[in-house]
């Protein structure tokens, strides 16, 4: 875990998981308190609570993205709007935010960019066909430090099912490093980020809020 966290005690989306985890804990409760009557059926409520999981975990994912960026880089708007605008086009995407540990031993230095992080310029750098946007941005405090870099892989799969490559390159900085690596999927826009050596989930839209 990160050494230095952000204060997130006040946020409005932390408010609201804490709501939606007593609601899905009182529904599981009164399963339960169901579960000893044969005649009622209960596959319908578990697909339901499972439903409910879900879009608590990305709703987390996003609340904890904002805690783990927030003491490195001014620029969270602007990295949400672009991963929202990438998302929303299907454009693939792999930005890398540099935290406490060097990234320039690790990966293979693409193009010098040494500009400040917008969300109009983060966007070009991925347009299909562009020169470098099958690399991934480096941006290290306020400034995109370089683009087009390469990643080292992970092996990791996702369940049964092997994983792209942005994929595998944003699980596998996430698991020799500390950095957070966004990463939107060219084939179905999902968004996700990477952390640890753990892939989540994330819906921008909340994230903006």
């Amino acid at each position: 875990m990160m050494n230095r966290q952000a204060d997130c005690d006040s946020s409005s989306m932390r408010q609201r998981l804490k709501e939606d985890l007593h609601r899905v804990a009182d529904r599981m409760n009164l399963t339960l308190s169901r579960f000893d009557n044969d005649s009622v059926c209960l596959l319908g409520q578990f697909a339901e609570i499972r439903t409910e999981i879900k879009q608590i975990e990305v709703l987390a994912s996003s609340f904890y993205l904002d805690c783990y960026l927030s003491p490195f880089t001014e620029k969270f708007a602007e990295l949400t709007a672009s991963v929202q605008h990438l998302s929303d086009r299907r454009y693939g995407a792999l930005i890398v935010i540099e935290r406490e540990v060097p990234l320039d031993p690790i990966i293979h230095s693409g193009v010098v960019i040494d500009a400040k992080v917008t969300h109009a310029l983060l966007e070009s750098l991925f347009i299909p066909g562009a020169p470098l946007h099958d690399g991934a941005v480096l941006i290290r405090g306020n400034q995109i430090v370089s683009a087009g870099n390469v990643l080292p892989l992970s092996q990791a799969v996702a369940g049964e099912r092997k994983i792209g490559t942005r994929h595998r390159a944003a699980l596998g900085l996430s698991e020799l490093t500390d950095a957070v690596v966004l990463v939107v999927s060219e084939e179905t826009g999902q968004a996700s980020f990477a952390v640890e050596g753990d892939l989540h989930p994330i819906n921008v839209v909340e994230t903006l809020h």
